[in-house]
């Protein structure tokens, strides 16, 4: 099951692309509306979405505004604008789609399949490393096999700190003050690790639980070993506090 989110600033905008996408219940669901696209971002940042429905014609912040305060992007964007002349614009800012309104069923229908293709190249790219990990794992080889400017890295659960999302790229911090940048997205790096070793604390960053060294409640953040300060979602708190 697909999972959107619609940011549109007319209420009945989202009314109407809710209903058709309704029909299609059995494929994707909204889990969440934005008329303001400020709300929308803290979401976006904290929650992971397979699809973002959004409007380009919004007051106070146009919908590529929008798309450039985004801290990482590994979903499908679609378009949804009452004016075709954004189009070619819509395509350099990789939206895998463009709806004019008022949208019709059948483009709808085609936009989901494309959704789905999109998301389906993004779990098919990280299947020879999945299956590195397992043969790894058949071996009791602990360390985590990456892929990266045409090399297979090796390294071993202790020797990561943390992965932050960096859109369509990923930058993996090591304890040796080392960066690895991976073209992966933050989701598909994440099935590479052990789930008992990390955790998705934020939509932009996974921690080696074994590297946290103090958790500020209030403030919402996890110190690591060499005093990395790293964000922790409201959505992930409970789950990360059991996970310790």
């Amino acid at each position: 099951m697909l999972t959107a989110v619609i940011v549109d600033d007319e209420p009945k905008a989202i009314q109407g692309l809710s209903w058709e996408l309704s029909n299609f219940k059995d494929q994707i669901k909204v889990i969440a509306t934005f008329n303001d696209p400020e709300k929308a971002l803290i979401y976006i940042a904290e929650n992971e979405i397979d699809c973002l429905f959004l409007d380009i014609e919004m007051p106070t912040m146009d919908g590529f505004q929008f798309l450039s305060k985004l801290k990482s992007r590994d979903f499908a964007v679609v378009i949804t604008t009452a004016y075709n002349e954004y189009a070619i614009k819509a395509l350099k800012n990789e939206a895998i789609d463009y709806l004019l309104k008022p949208i019709d069923t059948d483009d709808l229908e085609e936009t989901i399949v494309k959704v789905k293709n999109y998301n389906f190249r993004s779990l098919n790219s990280s299947k020879i490393e999945k299956v590195l990990l397992n043969f790894n794992k058949k071996l009791n080889n602990k360390k985590i096999t990456i892929n990266t400017d045409g090399k297979l890295i090796f390294l071993a659960p202790k020797e990561i700190l943390f992965i932050e999302s960096d859109g369509n790229y990923s930058t993996i911090h090591t304890t040796e003050n080392k960066k690895i940048v991976v073209t992966k997205k933050l989701k598909e790096v994440n099935t590479l690790l052990p789930e008992d070793v990390f955790f998705r604390i934020h939509n932009s960053f996974i921690v080696n639980l074994k590297k946290v060294k103090e958790f500020y409640k209030t403030d919402g953040y996890v110190v690591l070993e060499q005093n990395h300060k790293i964000p922790v979602s409201r959505q992930k708190k409970a789950e990360f506090l059991d996970k310790l």
